[in-house]
């Protein structure tokens, strides 16, 4: 069925459907799942949603995506929340302006949260793993079940889980060394986010504060399935990582029900790739893109661009330029040079320009993704059998490549650098890896299988599936005056 079928005939705020309000903070890499995790609420089980937009908003990507979701679903509602402006420039100076976007929520949340869920009338909050420990006390004094939904990967969620413990056995001045999580395995002190390292760090200070919130909250949310990750999802679901943790709900992988068209103006700007892709043969191309965070440092660039000429095969690159979401300028001569881009003319084609990734990854084209191994690259190839060569940047992405290594969606280069470390990866490298990823039938076939699970889990009757009823009927049973003891998520043994 169609959003805009599904968006007419669902019976918003209906008899005994519970108002979830949910809460993202900053990011395309937050904001992509809870606009998945509202058309999931929404069209797959039938719940009252409203989306709580801070404004301004950091990207016009933000903007841009948030705009599709209610032209595709209206029913969905729209709560604004102006956000208090405070200093940040003097308070955290040369701080990454995305941990200071979290805290100028974190800020806000506590003065304007609360007059927002009363007048909306909500029957739950969904808060986002940023705001967990500003977001839980406003809801608790208004009575209002609060559930944090982490947008990344079950593995990650018990390293943040487990983080403050680990902080307190250490003690301070220690530094952050290998961190053996309970029930999961160990996370190696070289895949730690950088920031964690730096106690002082603004993203620390919130780190190991919503990690510590998380006991409290009434119940967690991950954007994650027990066939991709079972060793996390089970040790998060039976209390080995932390004791006294809520219901864990494994919701994963969340996907739109159809797309969520951009303007008109931005469908003509990703016009070109679209067509391009239509004209490549079967599984011929290797799509390359590090997301919409971080751009990779200009040298290293040059070497990327090198390898994939050398590699000899056909190749979808988005280039980033610049370091916030889709605000990006210059033209891509300056950065490749007039001679990189004439020679791969019609074998490569290279854009500054947003492209709709999930669309890019069910192209029956693609072959590879030369990946960062974000998140929510990581659940789009997983949803489409797409292989990924994983080479993280920052944060969590090492974890996350160790995740898609493990689960046979593709492999991890561990020896390739990431942020903060001196060493560039030769086009040589880059080369050697993609040919043999692309000749590689066995990673092909593994990818696919995990296409199956993540297919398997999400349907009707699934893990994820259940998980999710399960939640629904958590925030129903709250809405009614009931105890929800008994409505915990399935557990998987």
């Amino acid at each position: 069925m169609s959003s805009s079928a599904l968006s007419s005939t669902s019976s918003h705020g209906s008899r005994g459907a519970p108002h979830i309000i949910l809460l993202p903070s900053a990011g395309m890499g937050h904001l992509v799942p809870f606009t998945h995790l509202a058309v999931a609420l929404f069209a797959g089980h039938g719940c009252d949603i409203s989306l709580v937009t801070a404004l301004p908003t950091v990207s016009s990507a933000e903007s841009s995506h948030i705009a599709a979701l209610y032209a595709a679903f209206p029913n969905i509602r729209q709560l604004d929340l102006r956000l208090v402006p405070f200093d940040a420039s003097s308070e955290f100076p040369g701080a990454d302006p995305f941990y200071v976007r979290y805290e100028a929520l974190r800020r806000s949340a506590p003065l304007l949260l609360g007059p927002l869920l009363a007048g909306a009338g909500a029957s739950a909050l969904v808060a986002d793993i940023a705001l967990a420990s500003v977001a839980i006390p406003v809801a608790r004094e208004l009575h209002v079940p609060c559930f944090v939904f982490f947008t990344a990967s079950a593995t990650m969620f018990s390293f943040k889980a487990y983080f403050p413990t680990y902080l307190d056995a250490v003690g301070a001045g220690h530094g952050v060394g290998d961190v053996d999580v309970p029930g999961v395995y160990q996370i190696p002190s070289s895949s730690v986010p950088q920031a964690l390292h730096d106690p002082d760090n603004i993203f620390t200070r919130q780190f190991v504060a919503n990690g510590r919130a998380l006991v409290t909250a009434d119940g967690l949310l991950v954007n994650a399935f027990h066939a991709m990750e079972p060793e996390a999802v089970e040790a998060l679901q039976g209390g080995s990582v932390v004791s006294g943790l809520p219901p864990v709900f494994a919701v994963g992988p969340l996907m739109p029900v159809n797309d969520l068209r951009e303007t008109r103006e931005a469908a003509q700007e990703q016009g070109d790739y679209r067509a391009w892709l239509d004209e490549q043969p079967p599984r011929s191309v290797v799509y390359v893109s590090f997301g919409s965070r971080k751009a990779l440092p200009k040298d290293q660039i040059n070497e990327l661009a090198a390898g994939l000429e050398a590699c000899g095969h056909r190749f979808l690159w988005v280039v980033k330029g610049a370091v916030v979401d889709r605000d990006d300028a210059g033209e891509l001569s300056e950065l490749l040079g007039e001679g990189f881009l004439r020679r791969v003319q019609g074998r490569g084609l290279v854009t500054k320009s947003w492209v709709e990734q999930e669309e890019v990854l069910r192209h029956p084209a693609v072959a590879l993704f030369v990946s960062h191994c974000g998140w929510n690259s990581v659940t789009e190839s997983a949803s489409n059998g797409v292989p990924v060569l994983a080479w993280p940047r920052f944060a969590d992405q090492r974890v996350n490549a160790r995740v898609v290594a493990r689960a046979g969606l593709g492999v991890w280069a561990e020896q390739w650098s990431w942020e903060g470390e001196e060493a560039v990866v030769r086009a040589e490298e880059i080369a050697e890896l993609v040919m043999e990823a692309m000749g590689d039938d066995g990673m092909a076939e593994k990818a696919a299988n995990v296409r199956e699970a993540a297919s398997r889990a999400v349907a009707d009757g699934g893990t994820s599936y259940r998980s999710m009823a399960a939640f629904v009927r958590r925030c129903t049973a709250w809405r009614r005056c009931i105890r929800p003891c008994q409505l915990n998520p399935p557990q998987y043994t």
